[in-house]
């Protein structure tokens, strides 16, 4: 399939209120609203094609990116590639879409948390932070967890939102996940307050720190 008749298909599968709906979460007008259960179905009839994934994602076209990454294998991209296209991700949708079916899963994925730790680039930053996240909870052996809560208490009030959103997963993460930490967790979001008015959808948990790990461990019992 060329480029064009993947936009051409995608094109297609608009859907005038996903279109809203992604504006409403900051997707301008490059977009055509396909929904996301309908380019999965897309990505399984292309199958794997990292060449057209890239000239995808080269159109910055919303669909057109989301597409672009389920087209990819972990393993056959470069480290460096990686550190690219995260770096570019430009949509928040498109760089958790990523991190999640790329990132998490490609073999150097922990040499790049240390590098995107410590970067000042807001998308590198926010892959860096998702892959603390899922340490926090799936290997969190060899985290400092008290280093990282200083960083959230210094750093998360002035972050930008696309960096701020995931560390606030991290502090979720560790008042969740280590009671001997949770009270600091709790205190460090009751202090900095961010997500306090954060409108929540009905049946959904709210994302402010205090409230969300409240939550979580009363379900755990």
């Amino acid at each position: 399939m060329t480029v064009t008749e993947a936009l051409a298909r995608l094109e297609a599968l608009s859907d005038p209120k996903m279109k809203a709906h992604n504006r409403k979460d900051g997707v301008g007008d490059n977009q055509f609203g396909a929904k996301k259960g309908d380019i999965r179905k897309l990505a399984k009839e292309i199958k794997s094609d990292p060449d057209l994934a890239l000239e995808l994602w080269e159109t910055e076209n919303y669909d057109a990116r989301l597409l672009a990454v389920l087209l990819w294998k972990p393993k056959g991209l470069s480290k460096e590639t990686v550190d690219g296209l995260v770096r570019s991700a430009s949509y928040e949708d498109v760089a958790d879409w990523f991190n999640n079916t790329i990132v998490k899963k490609h073999p150097e994925k922990e040499s790049l948390r240390q590098v995107w730790m410590r970067d000042k680039d807001p998308w590198a930053a926010r892959a860096g932070w998702a892959l603390t996240d899922e340490r926090i909870y799936k290997a969190p052996d060899g985290l400092d967890l008290d280093a990282l809560l200083d960083r959230i208490e210094s750093e998360m009030g002035e972050a930008a939102p696309q960096v701020q959103w995931m560390m606030n997963f991290c502090l979720v993460a560790i008042g969740i996940q280590f009671p001997e930490n949770r009270a600091r967790a709790i205190a460090i979001g009751d202090t900095l307050g961010v997500y306090r008015d954060y409108p929540t959808s009905k049946g959904c948990t709210s994302p402010f720190a205090p409230i969300w790990i409240a939550e979580m461990v009363r379900r755990q019992g």
